[in-house]
């Protein structure tokens, strides 16, 4: 399994369009090699580098496992959790200082998980617990100028 990038490719530098010193949308994301028996993905993205720990940006659900993108900027029909902003949709990289790593992690996932809009990062990773087929990631970089 794979998740891509047109914007930036592992572990380089995020484009600032994608973060709070631009646009502030989500980038565009590829999936591929989803394992046949997926029912569905999960997306969660976080900073792992964050001052007082890992900080979460996104995080979506049931996301049907045939897809095989989000575009730039897409409006999420999919469920979508409570991120460490308060809010229930993509936050880009707003580092306080330094350059932090930002990682997009897929999951392939044998059922549709049975979680409500707005649950937390530490709800969707207990729903999910064993029901992960595969996952994969893309990291991304960003820093303030």
């Amino acid at each position: 399994m794979r998740i891509t990038s047109s914007a930036f490719s592992n572990n380089a530098m995020i484009p600032s369009k994608y973060t709070c010193q631009g646009h502030d949308i989500s980038p565009p994301l590829r999936f591929s090699n989803i394992p046949k028996n997926a029912k569905v993905l999960a997306l969660i993205m976080d900073d792992p580098d964050a001052p007082s720990g890992t900080f979460t940006h996104w995080l979506i659900w049931n996301i049907p496992s045939t897809a095989t993108e989000m575009q730039e900027g897409e409006r999420i029909t999919y469920s979508q959790g409570l991120n460490d902003f308060g809010r229930q949709y993509y936050k880009g990289p707003c580092p306080p200082s330094g350059i932090h790593r930002y990682f997009f992690t897929l999951y392939a996932l044998d059922k549709e998980l049975d979680l409500k809009p707005g649950a937390t990062k530490d709800e969707l990773l207990k729903a999910m617990r064993d029901n992960i087929i595969e996952k994969n990631e893309l990291i991304g970089k960003y820093g303030k100028n």
